[in-house]
């Protein structure tokens, strides 16, 4: 770390010490015993800037307290059945480690249809599964490997991606909004795979938008990546999407017992039951005053939602010209970013 790296850490904690008792308590929920590495996530973010990181540290402290997200974990989605509901339609799932030992978190971006349960029950589910994996499964990789593992890696199936994505645009710009603001840098690496004609011509409009730290991160790989995943995780650890050898996935013929997105899978056991557990050490008469879900984020234009916007355009785009053919899906090269 640089000098000038090491100054910017400086005056941010000498800031954060000035902060009430209340705040410096939400963030230790945050920093889980590593202020330092938090801290340097949210100069990142802000480009090493010392007061935007401030400032958007104590908002998202301020977010943490009003909203009650240190109880998220003592609040089960109630009832079971709706929980489910909300699993079959909103797929993401921890699907083992990589070999760096960082949680592979794989998420069903094309096939999620994101209509079972309100806006506040998916927003719920996503904060519950931020806050699970920084609370439980990162400090539970740190103790594992025997240093600090802070981040995590995404593999996005855009299989069954279309245009009736355009729905669901508003929940889109609320979760980026919340990741964007209050959970910066947590990710890696993103892994694209199955990307179909809709997400190349998206792609090519988004790219620019993104910071130069941001499109490093992105990797979009040849169909469903086996061969290139499988270059950082054990097979045990893929997606069940990205074992087949050939071109696509399915949902419905990768069903099963190493289908990461089922509640039965054991994430989703270990998640829903530690939040049940969590729920019995508190009142929960008191969690209902306090309201289930985090009040509708604020939209802000953050680097997230302004790509959000722009695919939204692009889709719009797509679906005016949807009577022009298109290179067949297997044809497609996306290079990688």
């Amino acid at each position: 770390m640089d000098v000038a790296s090491q100054d910017a850490i400086k005056q941010l904690s000498a800031r954060l010490d000035q902060v009430d008792e209340q705040l410096k308590a939400t963030f230790q929920n945050v920093h889980q015993g590593y202020p330092t590495t938090t801290m340097m996530r949210y100069l990142k973010a802000r480009e090493w800037c010392v007061p935007k990181a401030y400032k958007m540290l104590v908002d998202c402290l301020n977010w943490r307290i009003q909203n009650h997200i240190d109880d998220i974990l003592k609040k089960p989605i109630l009832p079971a059945d709706l929980y489910r509901a909300v699993r079959d339609s909103q797929l993401v799932g921890l699907s083992g480690y990589s070999k760096e030992g960082l949680p592979v978190f794989a998420i069903g971006v094309g096939l999620s249809t994101l209509d079972k349960a309100s806006v506040n029950h998916y927003v719920q589910s996503h904060i519950q599964i931020n806050e699970y994996r920084d609370r439980v499964i990162l400090p539970a990789a740190t103790k594992k490997n025997g240093r600090h593992i802070g981040k995590c890696v995404k593999v996005l199936d855009m299989t069954g991606l279309k245009l009736s994505a355009l729905s669901h645009i508003k929940l889109m710009t609320i979760i980026t909004t919340i990741d964007d603001l209050n959970y910066p840098e947590k990710t890696q690496t993103y892994y694209v795979v199955n990307a179909p004609y809709v997400f190349s011509a998206c792609w090519k409009v988004v790219k620019p938008l993104l910071q130069e730290r941001t499109r490093r991160k992105i990797q979009i790989l040849p169909g469903c990546g086996r061969d290139e995943l499988l270059k950082i995780m054990d097979y045990d650890s893929l997606p069940h999407f990205c074992r087949r050898e050939s071109y696509g996935s399915s949902r419905i013929s990768s069903a099963g017992a190493d289908d990461c997105y089922s509640l039965d899978y054991p994430f989703h056991q270990q998640l829903y039951n530690y939040i049940k557990q969590q729920a019995l050490s508190q009142e929960y008469a008191t969690l209902l005053k306090q309201g289930c879900f985090p009040r509708e984020a604020a939209i802000v234009d953050t680097e997230g939602t302004k790509v959000v916007k722009k695919l939204e355009s692009e889709l719009h785009k797509v679906r005016d010209l949807n009577g022009l053919t298109h290179p067949p899906l297997n044809c497609l090269h996306i290079s990688g970013a």
